[in-house]
């Protein structure tokens, strides 16, 4: 995997102040996949260890227009909450994640065929041909080194995105649960990513026989 590092060029920080409180936000183009991701900082995470930190996928449906079909919106505000409770950590804000990768159009394919054809979230997708997750974590460890964070307590309730972060030479020292209301508009999907996609969410109620 590639262990390139964030040019300072192409590195832009400012302060933003939110409901929150005031976050140090770093703005990065990466230098592989070529997006323009961003992080909030809170505190000094320079030099620490166990940093709380959420990488957070890009949901436009989700943390924008506070779609209840999925827990993006839910997971991203609950993130920002506990880390300005916190005082210190990061969030990093990766673009081009939409639909675990696979952009907003196939997206809005998938979801289609989830209403219309009663498909789960992982059958839509390799139902057109798609990739399940197509996520590279390759900007978040980027940017988590250009901070100097030694190592982190993610927030996620995904095993593969912990691992992700440590094969790119982040250590997860532990995962913190980030864990969203069930709905009815959302348990489907979160029952497939349980059952399909090995996250863990033991506040689901048991799927049915």
């Amino acid at each position: 995997m590639s262990e390139q590092s964030l040019d300072p060029a192409s590195v832009a920080e400012s302060e933003l102040a939110t409901a929150r409180g005031v976050f140090r936000t770093v703005a990065f183009r990466d230098p592989v996949d070529r997006n323009e991701h961003l992080a909030l900082v809170a505190g000094e995470p320079a030099g620490a260890d166990d940093v709380l930190t959420r990488v957070h996928s890009e949901c436009v449906t989700g943390d924008v227009f506070s779609a209840l079909r999925c827990e993006c919106g839910d997971q991203l505000s609950s993130a920002l909450d506990t880390i300005a409770d916190h005082g210190t950590g990061v969030l990093v804000y990766l673009r081009g994640h939409e639909g675990r990768g696979i952009g907003l159009v196939d997206k809005a394919r998938t979801i289609a065929l989830q209403d219309n054809s009663g498909l789960d979230t992982v059958d839509s997708a390799t139902a057109l041909g798609l990739p399940v997750d197509a996520r590279d974590y390759g900007p978040a460890a980027r940017v988590l080194r250009y901070l100097a964070v030694r190592s982190v307590r993610l927030l996620t309730n995904n095993p593969d995105k912990a691992r992700a972060l440590t094969a790119r030479g982040v250590p997860v020292r532990s995962r913190v649960p980030l864990l969203a209301p069930a709905r009815p508009e959302n348990l489907g999907y979160l029952t497939a990513k349980r059952d399909r996609l090995g996250h863990d969410l033991p506040h689901l109620r048991e799927p049915r026989v």
